[in-house]
Protein backbone atom coordinates (compact mmCIF):
# COMPACT_ATOMS: atom_id res chain seq x y z
CA UNK A 1 0.00 0.00 0.00
CA UNK A 2 0.72 3.32 -0.86
CA UNK A 3 1.94 5.84 2.19
CA UNK A 4 -1.25 6.08 4.18
CA UNK A 5 -3.13 8.15 6.43
CA UNK A 6 -4.65 7.20 9.97
CA UNK A 7 -8.19 8.02 10.68
CA UNK A 8 -6.79 10.71 13.40
CA UNK A 9 -4.02 11.50 10.20
CA UNK A 10 -7.38 11.84 7.86
CA UNK A 11 -9.66 13.80 10.17
CA UNK A 12 -6.82 16.55 11.16
CA UNK A 13 -6.32 17.04 7.69
CA UNK A 14 -9.69 16.90 6.20
CA UNK A 15 -11.68 18.78 8.80
CA UNK A 16 -14.18 15.77 9.54
CA UNK A 17 -14.75 14.01 12.74
CA UNK A 18 -13.17 10.39 13.44
CA UNK A 19 -17.07 9.61 13.68
CA UNK A 20 -18.20 10.80 10.44
CA UNK A 21 -15.28 9.32 8.56
CA UNK A 22 -16.48 5.90 9.84
CA UNK A 23 -20.01 6.91 8.74
CA UNK A 24 -18.78 7.67 5.51
CA UNK A 25 -16.66 4.49 5.13
CA UNK A 26 -20.00 2.62 5.79
CA UNK A 27 -21.59 4.08 3.04
CA UNK A 28 -18.65 3.29 1.03
CA UNK A 29 -18.32 6.76 0.34
CA UNK A 30 -14.49 6.55 1.38
CA UNK A 31 -12.47 3.39 1.63
CA UNK A 32 -9.76 2.17 4.42
CA UNK A 33 -7.21 -0.74 4.50
CA UNK A 34 -6.82 -2.47 7.58
CA UNK A 35 -3.50 -3.41 9.79
CA UNK A 36 -2.59 -6.64 11.06
CA UNK A 37 -4.39 -4.76 14.16
CA UNK A 38 -7.54 -4.00 12.70
CA UNK A 39 -6.36 -0.67 12.29
CA UNK A 40 -7.48 1.90 9.33
CA UNK A 41 -5.39 3.34 7.03
CA UNK A 42 -6.55 5.67 4.36
CA UNK A 43 -4.59 6.37 0.91
CA UNK A 44 -4.18 9.77 0.48
CA UNK A 45 -6.31 9.95 -2.45
CA UNK A 46 -9.07 9.80 -0.05
CA UNK A 47 -8.53 13.50 0.71
CA UNK A 48 -9.98 14.26 -2.30
CA UNK A 49 -12.82 12.48 -2.17
CA UNK A 50 -14.02 13.41 1.81
CA UNK A 51 -13.20 17.18 -0.19
CA UNK A 52 -15.77 16.78 -2.31
CA UNK A 53 -18.31 15.01 0.21
CA UNK A 54 -17.88 18.02 2.07
CA UNK A 55 -18.78 20.53 -0.71
CA UNK A 56 -21.22 18.41 -1.74
CA UNK A 57 -22.93 17.98 0.74
CA UNK A 58 -22.79 21.97 2.17
CA UNK A 59 -24.55 22.62 -1.59
CA UNK A 60 -27.54 20.08 -0.55
CA UNK A 61 -26.23 16.94 -2.81
CA UNK A 62 -27.35 13.80 -0.53
CA UNK A 63 -24.73 11.09 0.06
CA UNK A 64 -26.86 9.26 -2.32
CA UNK A 65 -25.91 11.13 -5.19
CA UNK A 66 -22.17 11.55 -3.86
CA UNK A 67 -21.92 7.84 -3.68
CA UNK A 68 -23.19 7.27 -7.23
CA UNK A 69 -20.43 10.00 -8.13
CA UNK A 70 -17.48 8.57 -6.61
CA UNK A 71 -18.58 5.72 -7.49
CA UNK A 72 -17.81 6.52 -10.94
CA UNK A 73 -14.04 7.08 -10.42
CA UNK A 74 -11.46 4.91 -10.65
CA UNK A 75 -10.35 3.05 -8.03
CA UNK A 76 -6.73 2.91 -7.35
CA UNK A 77 -5.59 6.52 -8.82
CA UNK A 78 -6.21 9.91 -8.17
CA UNK A 79 -9.12 11.24 -10.43
CA UNK A 80 -7.68 13.05 -13.10
CA UNK A 81 -9.04 16.83 -14.18
CA UNK A 82 -11.22 15.02 -16.64
CA UNK A 83 -12.91 12.79 -14.02
CA UNK A 84 -14.35 15.74 -12.27
CA UNK A 85 -15.09 17.37 -15.24
CA UNK A 86 -17.54 14.95 -15.80
CA UNK A 87 -19.37 14.87 -12.57
CA UNK A 88 -19.20 18.88 -12.67
CA UNK A 89 -21.28 18.60 -16.04
CA UNK A 90 -23.56 16.00 -14.94
CA UNK A 91 -24.46 18.07 -11.69
CA UNK A 92 -24.30 21.52 -13.76
CA UNK A 93 -28.01 22.00 -14.38
CA UNK A 94 -29.13 21.25 -10.96
CA UNK A 95 -26.88 23.56 -8.99
CA UNK A 96 -27.82 26.08 -11.82
CA UNK A 97 -31.10 25.82 -10.56
CA UNK A 98 -30.03 25.58 -6.83
CA UNK A 99 -28.54 28.91 -7.24
CA UNK A 100 -31.16 30.28 -8.79
CA UNK A 101 -33.04 29.10 -5.85
CA UNK A 102 -30.97 30.88 -3.18
CA UNK A 103 -30.83 33.81 -5.06
CA UNK A 104 -34.61 34.38 -5.25
CA UNK A 105 -34.88 33.82 -1.76
CA UNK A 106 -32.24 35.61 -0.73
CA UNK A 107 -33.46 38.63 -2.51
CA UNK A 108 -37.56 38.19 -1.71
CA UNK A 109 -36.84 37.61 1.72
CA UNK A 110 -34.90 40.74 1.82
CA UNK A 111 -37.73 42.51 0.21
CA UNK A 112 -40.25 40.64 2.55
CA UNK A 113 -38.41 41.09 5.69
CA UNK A 114 -38.03 44.72 4.55
CA UNK A 115 -41.72 45.74 4.84
CA UNK A 116 -41.72 45.21 8.16
CA UNK A 117 -45.42 43.15 8.10
CA UNK A 118 -43.22 40.02 9.06
CA UNK A 119 -46.61 37.72 7.92
CA UNK A 120 -46.25 35.49 5.20
CA UNK A 121 -49.55 34.59 5.63
CA UNK A 122 -51.38 38.02 5.63
CA UNK A 123 -49.27 40.10 3.66
CA UNK A 124 -50.67 42.68 1.78
CA UNK A 125 -47.84 42.84 -0.76
CA UNK A 126 -46.71 39.62 -1.29
CA UNK A 127 -50.32 37.58 -0.24
CA UNK A 128 -53.08 39.81 0.20
CA UNK A 129 -55.94 37.91 2.10
CA UNK A 130 -53.73 34.47 1.86
CA UNK A 131 -54.94 33.74 -1.45
CA UNK A 132 -51.49 31.41 -2.01
CA UNK A 133 -53.18 29.57 0.46
CA UNK A 134 -55.40 27.67 -2.39
CA UNK A 135 -52.20 27.07 -4.51
CA UNK A 136 -50.94 24.21 -1.59
CA UNK A 137 -48.72 24.11 0.63
CA UNK A 138 -45.21 25.41 1.09
CA UNK A 139 -43.15 28.40 -0.01
CA UNK A 140 -45.27 29.23 -2.93
CA UNK A 141 -43.56 32.45 -3.97
CA UNK A 142 -39.88 30.81 -3.82
CA UNK A 143 -40.14 27.60 -4.77
CA UNK A 144 -40.67 26.87 -8.88
CA UNK A 145 -44.54 25.84 -9.75
CA UNK A 146 -45.41 22.37 -11.35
Amino acid sequence: MQESLTIGQLAARSGVAPSALRYYERLGLIHAERTGGNQRRYARIELRRVAFIRIAQQVGVSLDEIREALDSLPDGRTPSAEDWARISAAWRNRLDDKIRLISKLRDDLTGCIGCGCLSLQRCALNNPADKLAGEGPGARLLLPRS
